[in-house]
């Protein structure tokens, strides 16, 4: 019985892969290649910790910014260091995948052999429920989770990831974060603050480099 609904789920997860990853254009593989990047982010990476150093003592600041690489690395060795290796979950693009000719791929990039569950959704989602329990402000909140669905959606479009290794990489991010907060709190004695300066730094930050990525997926297109 549970073998049987397990096959479902994994029969769904597959035809909501392929019904996204079907769906590409010259444009959007520039775009998703590189918006999927690391390097990319950095200095969004860098206004956040601005954002802190402007309205933290220092010693708090250096404790956000310990806390934000604990949830990263709690995150990601979870899923790449204790689950994928005994899930062994076969990539969408992985050669040894039966589906792996159906799967529209940008550059030649199949990514590893695993993706049960995505260390980039767990990375950006554990990152951006970090800032949403730091900060409590609306649009720095909408901002991030919507810069973390993005990430997730690329995964899908480079056809590395299903969307079922993405959703289970959110949640492990969810709990690293919140795990992580609540001890921050505990050792840094940090009090929720309501007001801050220059909170909205990473957005705009954040946002110009979208429109960069933008333009330069439409000038690589001419």
């Amino acid at each position: 019985m549970m073998s049987e609904v397990l096959n479902e789920l994994i029969n769904i997860d597959t035809n909501i892969f392929l019904s996204i990853n079907r769906m590409h254009s010259p444009f959007f593989d520039y775009f998703m290649s590189t918006y999927s990047g690391k390097w990319i982010w950095v200095p969004m990476y860098v206004s956040i910790f601005y954002v802190m150093l402007r309205n933290f003592h220092w010693k708090v600041a250096l404790s956000c910014l310990i806390a934000v690489a604990l949830v990263i690395t709690l995150a990601d060795q979870t899923g790449a260091t204790l689950i994928r290796p005994y899930v062994g979950r076969l990539r969408p693009a992985n050669l040894e995948n039966p589906i792996s000719d159906m799967v529209h791929i940008v550059n030649g990039y199949r990514g590893g052999s695993y993706g049960f569950p995505s260390c980039h959704a767990a990375n950006t989602f554990g990152l951006a429920f970090f800032i949403s329990f730091l900060f409590r402000k609306r649009w720095l909140t909408v901002f991030f989770m919507g810069w973390a669905l993005l990430t997730c959606y690329s995964r899908i479009y480079l056809g590395v990831h299903y969307p079922g290794d993405l959703l289970v990489g959110a949640l492990i991010g969810l709990l690293a974060a919140y795990l992580v907060y609540l001890l921050f709190m505990k050792v840094s004695r940090h009090k929720t603050m309501k007001e801050f300066h220059h909170a909205y730094a990473p957005i705009w930050v954040g946002g110009l480099t979208i429109v960069g990525i933008l333009l330069y997926a439409a000038l690589m297109l001419g």
